[in-house]
């Protein structure tokens, strides 16, 4: 499920970060909550089992299946786990960086195919980098807030 919440996101302070993962209508305390309680349910009755109902012999038998079940948790590569997550998430914020449109590229592409040392092609490079620049300010202005709030309107953008 896609929420966008960047125009909270931008006047988002220190302190006022909790306030806004609460606010989140995406959030991740509203998508695990559920797993949560059942989690901390059974936790809570397994440690009052083991605390109060449990005999000597019982518990003696529950500590050897917890390190028995603990070995065979161990199989598991949890950093291996980690280090992909954290590959992809890495992943995709580079692509988001590389995916960016910078005009730089394009100038260069254009400088060196729009040939010319006459005013026509100064002209040509020039308008063109014009509708570049144009181009990259629209994109920007619907993604990034700060951008919008530079150039509210159209008439912002032509002056």
């Amino acid at each position: 499920m896609t929420v966008t919440y960047s125009s909270k996101v931008a006047n988002a302070t220190f302190f006022g970060f909790h306030r806004l993962l609460l606010r989140w209508k995406g959030s991740i305390y509203k998508l695990l909550y559920r797993e949560f309680i059942v989690f901390a349910t059974l936790y809570t009755a397994i440690s009052v089992l083991y605390r109060f109902f449990l005999t000597g012999n019982q518990k003696r038998f529950f500590e050897k299946l917890s390190i028995y079940c603990d070995k065979y948790a161990e199989q598991i590569p949890v950093t291996f786990v980690l280090g992909f997550y954290v590959t992809l998430v890495v992943n995709r914020w580079w692509n988001q960086f590389v995916n960016l449109p910078w005009p730089d590229r394009l100038m260069f592409l254009i400088s060196s195919c729009v040939q010319g040392r006459d005013e026509y092609g100064r002209l040509l490079r020039r308008t063109l980098m014009r509708y570049v620049n144009l181009t990259a300010l629209l994109i920007f202005r619907s993604v990034s807030t700060a951008v919008y709030k530079r150039f509210p309107t159209m008439d912002h953008v032509v002056g």
